[in-house]
């Protein structure tokens, strides 16, 4: 049986390690190349995620269910969820995930990035605002979904990269090698998840705007 102060210190504590996971992360996905120059981290970037996200559902569950909210946590746990989540994204979209033509392996393009941290700049703008004036502004059922949505999305995308790799390998003379490009149904795939998250993410502003505009409206 966990002490009161166990209690309240657990769901931190895996905070705290949901931050180190994010962050070991986003160092395999800088440090793996597409299509196959340092694969084994695009395989512990995959896991890593996973274990993050099986962290963030975790804390969450065992603050409500002890009554262990704290401020160290509704400061710390957006910001390791946003770590975790936009690095990625950004990561997605950038340098290492291109082929030799300059195209987007991952199907994460760089204004898709733009779009998703700018979604979460205006609401975070959105409630500091609103907060400040007394105004509660917690999250609402689109921003769960949203965040569902990317949480699948992101790992979801990497699987894709990894089987596409596996099934597009090819012996020759008894070496195997990576084609530079993925099969069709694998573009077709993490394109797909992409530009499905960036709409779903981009839906799920309009219930916050919608609310600030209400409560922020001059009075009289």
């Amino acid at each position: 049986m966990l002490s009161l102060t166990d209690r309240r210190g657990l769901p931190n504590a895996l905070t705290v390690g949901r931050l180190i996971l994010g962050a070991a992360c986003l160092g395999m996905l800088a440090v793996y190349r597409f299509p196959d120059t340092r694969l084994w981290a695009l395989v512990a970037a995959f896991a890593l995620f996973i274990l993050a996200a099986v962290t963030d559902w975790l804390d969450g569950h065992l603050a409500r269910r002890w009554n262990a909210q704290s401020v160290f946590g509704r400061i710390m746990d957006p910001l390791a969820d946003k770590v975790l989540v936009l690095g990625a994204f950004i990561m997605l979209a950038g340098p290492n995930f291109s082929d030799a033509a300059g195209r987007s392996a991952s199907g994460v393009l760089p204004w898709m990035a733009v779009v998703i941290l700018a979604r979460e700049l205006l609401v975070t703008s959105l409630r500091a605002e609103a907060e400040s004036r007394g105004v509660d502004f917690s999250a609402n059922w689109a921003g769960k979904a949203k965040m569902i949505a990317q949480s699948f999305a992101i790992p979801l995308i990497l699987l894709l990269l990894m089987l596409g790799l596996l099934v597009g390998s090819r012996s020759l003379a008894g070496v195997w090698y990576t084609p530079p490009v993925l099969p069709e149904w694998a573009m077709i795939g993490v394109r797909a998840v992409a530009w499905t998250t960036v709409v779903i993410t981009v839906a799920s502003a309009w219930p916050y705007a919608a609310q600030a505009s209400r409560a922020l409206r001059p009075k009289g």
